[in-house]
């Protein structure tokens, strides 16, 4: 199937108000009151669900597959952490991302992100699929 719509140049953003339940203490990533490198690679991957899930045809969505990215700087309770995620590569199934992530201040984070465009009743036979056979090895 081809996927029109999902062309290099497709954005999508989303923020957060670091809140208690986001910081690296709260999620067990580090004992410091702030947000969390695993509560910034949500946000990454939001953004970047954000800017081609909308726009696939139903029964489709896509799924992560690979990250790179880089936590550079510390966001604070209280602040807001905006992610944007830029399509710049669509490789058949297989979408990438250029992220960056940043608050009030400065750039907090920055990376690349895979996705891949999954047939979601596929992608659910296959999970089945797996279930069952991992049941029947116990």
């Amino acid at each position: 199937m081809t996927f029109v719509a999902i062309q290099p140049g497709l954005t999508g953003q989303v923020s957060l108000v670091v809140a208690e339940e986001h910081t690296a203490g709260h999620l067990g990533s580090g004992g410091v009151k702030v947000l969390a490198t695993p509560q910034m690679i949500l946000l990454m991957e939001q953004a970047s669900v954000a800017a081609v899930d909308p726009l696939l045809p139903e029964g489709y969505r896509t799924v992560g597959v690979h990250l790179d990215i880089r936590h550079l700087a510390p966001t604070p309770i209280g602040f807001e952490a905006k992610a944007t995620s830029q399509l710049i590569e669509v490789e058949g199934r297989r979408l990438t991302f250029r992220l960056h992530v940043h608050d009030a201040v400065e750039l907090v984070g920055e990376g690349t992100h895979q996705r891949a465009i999954i047939n979601v009743q596929q992608f659910a036979e296959r999970v089945a699929q797996k279930e069952t056979g991992a049941r029947s090895d116990v």
